[in-house]
């Protein structure tokens, strides 16, 4: 049997990312109260930056739990992310134990982390891969787009790799939708239109976000 990741270890982790997330940058956070207050749910965040994750993790009002590539898995950091409910995945192969687990999220009633585009680049949504539609099909769970801006807009002059201190980084939560077409059919054809379906509420939300925004 597969081990569930930590509920508990994921609130925790909420708390530190709120700590550190309003400590180091200054987040903005509009359309919280969309997120379903209970139940399965999927957040689909776009993907331009390192700190995107820790910082949806400490902004949601929900604790998340977030597939996270198997190569940040090192030494005392990996222990870390395994603490706080965090998900390692395999991204070169179909890793049965992260669907397990994910899945095992959703079953929970708990909220599952994804970024559709698999790998960070330009955070517009513009490829997605399928994994997002077998979630949100098979755990039977709405999906929440989520846009972070301004976190790749500019560097720090003391560290290269993060956004300014105390610069304003914006999340944008939308509102919550379902990926399949009702019917529950989990065929390569359903999920590919399911595919589709999620491109379009995700670009339209990034937009809408970026209007809202001014970004």
């Amino acid at each position: 049997m597969t081990e569930a990741p930590s509920a508990r270890g994921a609130e925790v982790g909420r708390r530190i990312g709120v700590g550190l997330m309003y400590g180091l940058w200054k987040p903005r956070v509009l359309g919280a109260w969309r997120v379903p207050a209970t139940g399965p749910a999927i957040f689909a965040v776009n993907h331009s930056h390192n700190i995107d994750g820790p910082m949806v993790m400490g902004v949601a009002p929900r604790p998340t739990h977030f597939l996270i590539k198997k190569e940040a898995f090192v030494g005392p950091l990996g222990s870390f992310l395994t603490g706080i409910g965090q998900l390692k995945v395999d991204r070169e192969t179909t890793d049965r134990t992260a669907i397990a687990r994910a899945l095992g999220v959703l079953e929970a009633g708990g909220v599952l982390g994804i970024f559709p585009e698999g790998t960070r680049g330009e955070g517009d949504f513009a490829s997605l891969r399928a994994g997002l539609a077998y979630f949100a099909v098979r755990g039977g769970a709405p999906i929440v787009p989520v846009a972070v801006l301004g976190s790749s807009e500019t560097r720090s002059r003391l560290t290269k790799g993060l956004p300014p201190l105390r610069s304003r980084v914006d999340v944008v939560f939308g509102d919550p939708f379902e990926a399949g077409d009702g019917s529950g059919r989990r065929t390569r054809k359903a999920l590919d239109e399911a595919t589709e379906r999620i491109q379009k509420q995700l670009t339209a939300h990034l937009e809408n976000a970026r209007r809202l925004t001014g970004r």
